[in-house]
């Protein structure tokens, strides 16, 4: 895991490349409506002490290849939350 982070909640994984790549770190600190993703000069930073704010909106898991980002739900076993279904699907 490049990237991980875990609250008291959920945990959040972001994998290589994915970590790495600086357009995905720029997405996924626009994107989250919590920030607790953060563009550290081009890499993913997950922000641990905002973890427990998620609200399971899914839109980082549209960020970057499909299971490059994962949101374990730890009050769930730590299943993953899923990415939303596609319009129209």
């Amino acid at each position: 895991m490049a990237a991980s982070g875990s609250g008291m909640f959920i945990r959040c994984e972001v994998d290589e490349p994915a970590a790495s790549d600086a357009a995905i770190a720029k997405q996924l600190a626009s994107v989250c409506p919590v920030d607790i993703y953060a563009d550290d000069s081009g890499r993913v930073r997950i922000v641990d002490s905002n973890l427990d704010e998620c609200i399971l909106c899914g839109l980082c898991l549209e960020v970057g290849p499909a299971g490059a980002v994962r949101v374990l739900k730890l009050y769930d076993g730590g299943r993953l939350l899923e990415r939303p279904a596609a319009a129209g699907a």
